[in-house]
């Protein structure tokens, strides 16, 4: 069954209710409330989910342990029971006049009284030989996505910044053998408490920098540093530089907030944007945001926007 739909006429010619950008967790839980309340939605998805190299979703109550895939399959079956139609795009651009006109990549344009922007953000991983080619399996970065799946092996954690401390010493509560490889990062740049911790959890400090990682059979065996030695891990985590997808907001004119992780728009508790009409949600509003996590803000957004539309509505049936 194809789950994307194809645009007509119609679809360029009416205003929707609400365009949701971005069809995983946060865009389409977003777009199950909003069917669900009677809404015309379109959800424009360009198919690049964040976790797409995982396995598998951990942590999330009653889809612990389902694959990505099978999750975001399920998602657009919901959604179509309720006449919310998907189709698989990349918003270009988005200007408004009155209501929102959300240009496609494949031409043309779709208007809609509000926005939702569930983006996500990309994960730019470290130059480093073989990270890239083993994200996801034995490369990871998140010990509550994965660190029972791999307890108990030995760790390697390649050190991107200072703040690179917390993650060796959170990892060390899924397995009490962890090598914290410095990389290009000066033990000088480490304080006397980062250190003094370490310590106490038992993780080894390697300063150098680390050139590659050695894979047998097609698993990750070791971690090869510049002066050639290499220390035997089977896991690696790495912290990726997250890159936002907040461009059509910035288009938008919407307040940015910078954070260590990247700059993330300002928002509500409800996820409205400081441009009115506009809401955000999962990680295009922050780094950290998990599945369910994600999930949770879609809907919260979409509750938020229903009542919205239904004021909007009313008041001018009252001014009328």
């Amino acid at each position: 069954m194809n789950e994307f739909d194809e645009l007509d006429q119609t679809d360029r010619d009416g205003v929707h209710d609400v365009v949701v950008v971005g069809g995983g967790p946060a865009g389409l839980s977003a777009a199950l409330v909003l069917g669900r309340a009677r809404h015309r939605t379109l959800v424009v998805d360009a198919g690049e989910p964040r976790n797409a190299p995982s396995a598998h979703i951990q942590g999330y109550l009653t889809r612990d342990g389902m694959s990505p895939a099978e999750f975001l399959a399920r998602g657009r079956e919901e959604i179509a029971r309720y006449g919310v139609r998907l189709v698989r795009d990349r918003v270009t651009d988005v200007t408004r006049d009155g209501d929102f006109a959300v240009t496609l990549r494949t031409g043309g344009a779709v208007r809609a009284r509000r926005l939702l922007v569930a983006t996500g953000l990309k994960d730019e991983l470290p130059d480093v030989e073989g990270v890239a080619e083993r994200f996801g399996r034995d490369v990871l970065h998140c010990p509550f996505c994965h660190g029972w799946e791999v307890r108990d092996e030995s760790f390697g954690v390649l050190a991107s910044s200072a703040m690179s401390v917390h993650q060796a010493l959170m990892v060390s509560q899924w397995s009490k053998d962890v090598t914290f490889f410095l990389h290009r990062v000066s033990e000088a740049e480490l304080s006397d408490q980062d250190l003094r911790r370490l310590a106490a959890a038992g993780v080894d400090v390697v300063p150098g920098e680390v050139a590659g990682l050695v894979v047998e059979d097609d698993r990750l065996t070791g971690v090869r540093l510049a002066d050639g030695t290499v220390r035997a891990r089977s896991v690696l985590f790495a912290g990726p530089r997250p890159v936002p997808g907040t461009g059509l907001l910035q288009r938008l004119g919407a307040e940015l907030d910078e954070t260590p992780f990247g700059a993330y728009p300002v928002v509500d508790p409800t996820g409205l944007t400081t441009v009115p009409g506009v809401w955000a949600a999962g990680n295009a509003i922050g780094f950290s945001e998990q599945v369910v996590h994600a999930a949770s803000g879609g809907y919260r957004a979409a509750t938020a926007i229903v009542g919205d539309l239904l004021m909007t509505r009313l008041d001018a049936a009252v001014d009328a």
